[in-house]
């Protein structure tokens, strides 16, 4: 039996400790974070066009900050597409990308989406453009140009993936501005807002361009939310143009111009439009009974996979029920499905795992197992984990909806601290959210094994840690805090789904690989 396992008495008592020490609001990041100054000086391929070196960036920083207008790619509804958004400065009738096969775009084919009003930035309004294109075949590469501005941008180049046999790039709270108040090892003075994000998104460009060097294969990314810091609230014109130069940091990443990313709202991205006017996300759930200003869930297919992503700032689990039972419902006989979701209802970092995070554990647990969802990729503890295979325990739990904060605050766990300082309702929710039980726990290669494997994931930028919670949980496999950026790759067939966590820096292994097989 692992060395970790504890009963659920023990765990029960333990957790309590815990939330006993969230409520006083000791927990926050550590002093560990990915300093950019330590960056060797010479050329290196870390950024933009992989030769940015660390000074080379900085002096690119105001260009690169105030570049509003940058394209984000986005799955389509399933692999034969793909979605694409982007800010202008000028409205059009129409927006306008146009594919080719060719990088000079002969016989370029012309699709067409919305152009509507989007974020106000120090004054200026910006237009937020979104097109989906159709018809892409498997292993082919093509070109595509963006319209801006009434302009046709420089032709880019897209690799469609095999839906059979591929591999996606899970990554971990980007977070870009997190590391504000931390101070460089240059000498330099605490970084405040806009030199966090600097440091960060130079951070985040090393990771992808690191990952995508180590793991060509990949063939689009999967974020589980909080890509960026700044929890603007609307109509505060100068932390909205903080939230947008972190926007910007974060689709500086040159690979992204050719890497589909599916992110989800994490509650720092949850209190804006920022959020929906950047990303073009497939199949919104734009029937939400309480959705975020950030957007909403969303659903996708590649291959025989079932992407749900959840927008966990929405405390109502029905929404969430339905989201899924409607992708169920559109792709019935996907042999794999999976949830994304920022909370990590199943983490093991010492500021969320047992606290605000598992706001939505006892009404979640019991829908995945019913709607028999394999996997669950979360983020928000900026800590490693992965699970044992989990299930319900089949009995009815308190919903705490008393405390559902609706999702309109970065900050949602500092509420839920006050919430904690009831004795009462503190030992309800640690009892109740002991409402799951262990499955299986043989590790490497499961072969049909029931329950649901949930997965943590580190930061992917470093640009903010947290420490693991002392006491392992029972239902924690395994666990790290390197205080390093981690990514993961994940690979997915017909009957396998397989799972490898690496360190960005030397591009080792930091777990031992977890396969679910279904014969």
């Amino acid at each position: 039996m692992h060395q970790f396992y504890k009963s659920k008495k023990v765990l029960a008592v333990y957790v309590l400790t815990a939330l006993c020490i969230t409520s006083a609001g000791v927990y926050a990041a550590t002093e560990h974070w990915n300093d950019a100054s330590l960056t060797p000086q010479t050329v290196t391929r870390t950024s933009l066009s992989e030769k940015t070196g660390w000074q080379e960036w900085k002096n690119s920083w105001d260009a690169v900050k105030s570049n509003y207008e940058q394209v984000s790619l986005a799955p389509g509804a399933d692999a034969s597409r793909l979605n694409f958004g982007w800010y202008s400065k000028k409205k059009s009738d129409t927006a306008a990308v146009r594919i080719s096969r060719h990088p000079d775009m002969q016989n370029a084919k012309v699709y067409s989406g919305t152009c509507k009003p989007g974020t106000v930035i120090n004054g200026e309004t910006y237009y937020t453009n979104k097109v989906e294109a159709v018809g892409f075949k498997p292993n082919q590469t093509y070109w595509y140009q963006v319209q801006l501005n009434g302009e046709w941008q420089p032709a880019q180049q897209y690799k469609t993936g095999n839906p059979k046999d591929f591999s996606f790039m899970y990554v971990g709270d980007p977070q870009i501005g997190a590391s504000i108040g931390q101070t460089p090892a240059d000498g330099s003075k605490k970084q405040d807002g806009e030199i966090a994000a600097r440091n960060d998104a130079y951070n985040w460009n090393k990771t992808l361009n690191a990952a995508l060097r180590q793991h060509p294969e990949i063939n689009f990314l999967v974020s589980p939310g909080d890509q960026i810091n700044e929890p603007a609230a609307k109509g505060d014109a100068e932390k909205i143009q903080l939230q947008e130069y972190q926007y910007a940091g974060y689709l500086s990443a040159a690979v992204l111009r050719n890497l589909p990313e599916a992110t989800s709202i994490g509650n720092h991205d949850s209190m804006t439009e920022g959020y929906e006017n950047h990303f073009n996300v497939p199949n919104p759930f734009t029937e939400e009974a309480n959705p975020t200003k950030a957007g909403h869930g969303y659903y996708y297919t590649y291959g025989n996979a079932l992407f749900i992503v959840i927008n966990a700032n929405n405390y109502n689990a029905a929404d969430h029920e339905t989201l899924i039972k409607k992708a169920i419902a559109a792709h019935p006989d996907t042999k794999w499905r999976v949830v994304v979701m920022h909370q990590d209802i199943y983490g093991s970092g010492l500021d969320h795992s047992d606290s605000d995070g598992i706001i939505l554990r006892t009404q979640l647990t019991p829908i995945y197992d019913a709607n028999h969802i394999d996997v669950v990729l979360q983020g928000h503890d900026h800590t490693y984990a992965r699970t044992y295979q989990l299930s319900s325990d089949g009995k009815n739990h308190a919903v705490f909806d008393n405390v559902k904060i609706k999702g309109q605050s970065g900050q949602d766990h500092y509420l839920f601290d006050q919430a904690l300082q009831d004795t009462a309702f503190k030992n309800t929710y640690e009892s109740q959210n002991l409402c799951y039980t262990i499955a299986d726990m043989k590790q490497g290669t499961l072969v049909n094994p029931k329950g649901v494997f949930y997965m943590s994931s580190n930061s992917a930028t470093g640009s903010k840690f947290y420490n693991l919670i002392p006491q392992q949980q029972d239902y924690i496999a395994a666990r790290s805090q390197t205080w390093r950026p981690t990514y993961s790759v994940i690979h997915i067939t017909d009957d396998r789904f397989t799972i490898n966590t690496y360190d960005v820096e030397t591009g080792a292994a930091i777990d031992t690989s977890y396969s679910i097989v279904k014969d």
